[in-house]
């Protein structure tokens, strides 16, 4: 039942991250985009702050690494692939 719970927690903090670096970010992209990106966001944030050795610990800390992870794959995004 814990998994299920933190599954939905990192979930729903994803799609906060992304709505948040969205308007962070000024992304043209739709609510649906930035709320994926920011689930996405929470991973790459984890992995590459993780490689320095920073972490976020906590709902708070969660929040501020995914919203990291998802302001740079917007920017990645907008950088690359847009025309």
């Amino acid at each position: 039942m814990n998994t299920i719970i933190g599954i939905v927690l990192n979930l729903v903090l994803g799609g906060i991250a992304g709505w948040l670096a969205g308007k962070i970010m000024k992304s043209e992209g739709g609510i649906i985009r930035n709320v994926i990106i920011g689930i996405v966001g929470g991973i790459v944030g984890s992995v590459l702050l993780g490689i320095i050795g920073i972490g976020g610990s906590g709902i708070i800390g969660g929040l501020i690494v995914s919203v990291f992870g998802a302001c740079l794959l917007i920017w990645v995004v907008d950088k690359f692939f847009k025309k």
